[in-house]
């Protein structure tokens, strides 16, 4: 059935077709035998005499369909074959009674679909599809018209193959010729046609965007020249210039009361140190290397616990000073001297520095490309080969702060008109509340923008430590000379 229902198609197809066969149209006629001797004989016959219209014929050509009987089973095709050639004529007719007679033995047998088309001789010969048997077949490809609507033949697949880039993904329950060209993944390549996987890049390298070959990474870190390093550096060193703006204003009116009331050389310390802690932030930025790894982080842990110790002092001399006013505590000033204080000082401040000494001998961070990120960037940055020494150096600072932060708030009601444990507390508020978010954001924080947030948090608290402890100084001083008198500060 599929050689009739291909024969039958074709033939639509070229009737429908205005460019194929244009002013001819062909027919034909379908003839079963039912493995029926007497049926082969008469269908046989009734095509030979002529007694049946085997086809419908244009006006001066002759077109016929013949069989291929070889391929036919049992001795049926013997007995028409004997007809055939007992008769010696095949007769074709056309509408105005035109008859042509053909030998048996000279009709091919070779093709399904043969065309004779009538000479101006009177003869027929065959044209379409190749040489056979002395004819020439002429074919014009570019007319055939395909169901999708081009003249390219269709590819009989199903599915194309998957270019270098993708893999093969076979679907299920379909034949092994179905499947689906998958792009390969971030970091993974292929190069060849229908690859079957994707190779995984090595460390080093990357994809590029085709997905064909493996490009090496780029080292990717926090320098001066992009936009983010030249804002973080403008805001550290506008930090450092208002500081030495500050210290500057505290060395002139040095001998003012409101400078001399809150502990000149304490107030002096601190501003170097917070100056310490906006310097040491430009650390973090730029390439980096074994020693600036090592430095950055002692730089930071030391200048934040020299001005978070400055402050504690102040908060402690505050307390005891109000203490010995008390009948029977006039000796407690005697603890909390100058060389007390300088001694307090020194002793928080060593004890950090003991700390960040030993952490950076034995287990010092070092640079390093953190290959766990996706993308051709790496960031290079000074990785944390011992946690735990990171975690006492700011542990330790945020003991300070807290403690500081305690004493200052059971201070802040003391009557006077310029209790430096206000500023104190709200000063630690702020910085407190800084370090504390700096946590979840650092480490949620990728590559180099990590440590954009450890400077942003560095550069915030140093910010308000500065402002809240020594804008309201300066105002009196600059602004409202006036109050800047002993009278005014001692009026209650």
């Amino acid at each position: 059935m599929q050689y009739i229902y291909a024969m039958m198609f074709a033939v639509d197809e070229i009737n429908d077709s205005e460019s194929l066969l244009p002013g001819v149209r062909l027919g034909y006629r379908i003839l079963d035998s039912c493995a029926l001797h007497p049926w082969a004989m008469e269908a046989a016959l009734s095509l030979v005499g002529g007694d049946s219209t085997f086809c419908t014929f244009t006006p001066k050509n002759a077109i016929s369909f013949v069989e291929e009987i070889q391929k036919m089973s049992s001795n049926i095709p013997m007995i028409i074959k004997f007809l055939l050639e007992h008769l010696h004529t095949v007769n074709f007719t056309t509408p105005q009674g035109e008859r042509f007679y053909f030998q048996g033995g000279d009709i091919p047998a070779k093709y399904d679909l043969i065309n004779w088309q009538k000479t101006p001789e009177g003869s027929l010969r065959l044209v379409l599809i190749g040489r056979v048997d002395g004819f020439d077949i002429v074919l014009n490809e570019t007319a055939i018209q395909w169901t999708t609507g081009s003249s390219q033949v269709p590819v009989s697949v199903c599915t194309v193959s998957c270019e270098p880039g993708t893999r093969k993904a076979l679907r299920k329950g379909e034949p092994v010729c179905c499947f689906d060209c998958i792009p390969c993944g971030d970091g993974e390549v292929s190069n060849k046609t229908d690859a079957l996987q994707c190779d995984r890049c090595p460390l080093e390298f990357w994809s590029n965007p085709a997905r064909t070959s493996c490009i090496p990474r780029q080292l990717d870190f926090l320098s001066f020249n992009e936009t983010l390093g030249i804002t973080l550096t403008t805001v550290a060193v506008s930090g450092v210039a208002v500081t030495t703006a500050v210290f500057v204003v505290f060395l002139y009116y040095r001998q003012t009361p409101m400078v001399r009331a809150n502990n000149s050389e304490l107030s002096f310390l601190l501003l170097v140190s917070l100056k310490l802690c906006f310097l040491c932030s430009l650390v973090f930025i730029g390439r980096p290397s074994v020693w600036t790894c090592r430095f950055q982080q002692a730089a930071f842990g030391i200048s934040f616990v020299l001005s978070v110790s400055c402050l504690q002092v102040k908060t402690m001399v505050v307390l005891a000073a109000f203490r010995s006013a008390r009948p029977g505590s006039e000796s407690l000033m005697k603890w909390f001297g100058p060389n007390q204080q300088r001694g307090s000082v020194s002793f928080f401040f060593l004890l950090q520095v003991l700390i960040c000494v030993i952490w950076l001998s034995l287990n010092p961070p070092l640079p390093q490309p953190d290959w766990e990120m996706t993308g051709v960037k790496v960031t290079l940055e000074c990785a944390m080969e011992s946690v735990l020494g990171f975690s006492l150096v700011l542990g330790y600072i945020g003991l300070l702060a807290c403690t500081c932060l305690l004493l200052a708030f059971l201070a802040r009601k003391l009557p006077d008109n310029f209790n430096e444990a206000k500023l104190i507390t709200f000063s630690m508020l702020i910085f407190c509340a800084v370090w504390v978010a700096f946590v979840p954001a650092y480490v949620s924080s990728p590559g180099k923008y990590s440590v954009a947030v450890e400077i942003f948090a560095i550069l915030a608290s140093s910010y308000g430590l500065l402002f809240c402890i020594f804008a309201p100084k300066c105002f009196i001083i600059l602004l409202r000379p006036e109050k800047n008198t002993k009278k005014h500060l001692m009026a209650r």
